[in-house]
């Protein structure tokens, strides 16, 4: 069986993160679109493993959290009787945000639910030392989720944001303009409740990650390349790109890596099946 070469597999990851569509890149490469498919899975599945070992311990004292929508396979609107809810229909990604070192600190593929935002918090927590600030939008389950992953050692409050009414013509697809805003301290003593950062990165996410983008025939097919492409991305953002104000990685800049990692190094250590820090030198 034919195999692409780390140089190749590189060039395809290079392209993937920057938002060029499988099939674009099957054109530009020659390289078959199952076999990039396949590609994708393999070392976002990896870079999950990495990230998950090596965003331990962080320091950070102020988080925004927010949730970015896609879907699998098809929108709810044509979803049908026999449909599996937890394998079809909208996903969403749980982000948080650290708004000091610019990293993504945790993460989530699923539901918008309270199981899934419960698993999220609880997961962010566990990265966590130290009292931390936290902000997030009204959704009602991220209340809860904090609650109990935190208990009262956290400063968390919600930006409340009233929009106007639109009267966009059916079919199109254009945002409410924001009309006011207000803020909601839940736990603590929250100084700095804000989303801004986050949404900003969850554009760079739509921008950078084909599937994500609005209003064009780029889906994930299955919710497991959903979740690898995500991967594969964030750990490109937290490792390999130079952040234009920081001059480091957001993983340089909250001390979990000492370099700047390569795509290169991403493909070496899917290849070798290892998901510890510094595996790939």
């Amino acid at each position: 069986m034919n195999k692409l070469n780390a140089d190749k597999q590189a060039v395809v990851v290079s392209a993937l993160v920057e938002g060029v569509s499988i099939r674009s890149i099957e054109r530009m490469t020659g390289i078959h679109r199952d076999t990039i498919m396949r590609l994708s899975v393999r070392i976002g599945t990896a870079c999950e493993k990495l990230m998950d070992g090596m965003l331990r311990n962080l320091n950070s004292r102020h988080l925004q959290m927010d949730e970015l929508w896609a879907y699998v396979a098809k929108k709810d609107r044509h979803l049908k009787v026999d449909d599996d809810p937890r394998m079809v229909g909208s996903f969403w990604t749980f982000l948080a945000f650290d708004t000091e070192t610019k990293l993504v600190a945790a993460y989530r593929v699923g539901k918008r639910d309270a199981e899934t935002t419960n698993a999220f918090v609880s997961d962010l927590a566990s990265r966590l030392k130290g009292r931390v600030e936290l902000s997030s939008d009204m959704m009602p389950a991220y209340v809860d989720a904090v609650r109990q992953s935190f208990g009262r050692a956290v400063d968390y409050g919600r930006i409340i944001k009233h929009y106007e009414s639109t009267t966009t013509a059916p079919g199109r697809y254009s945002p409410a303009a924001v009309t006011s805003v207000a803020t909601d301290n839940v736990i603590g003593h929250p100084v700095m409740i804000c989303t801004s950062h986050v949404e900003r990165q969850n554009l760079n996410m739509r921008m950078n990650i084909r599937r994500f983008t609005r209003l064009t025939n780029a889906y994930s097919k299955k919710v497991e390349n959903l979740r690898a492409a995500v991967s594969l991305y964030l750990a490109v953002y937290n490792l390999v790109r130079i952040h234009g104000s920081l001059r480091v990685t957001p993983a340089m800049e909250s001390g979990v890596t000492d370099h700047v990692w390569t795509i290169g190094q991403l493909v070496a250590l899917a290849a070798r099946g290892e998901s510890r820090f510094g595996a790939a030198g």
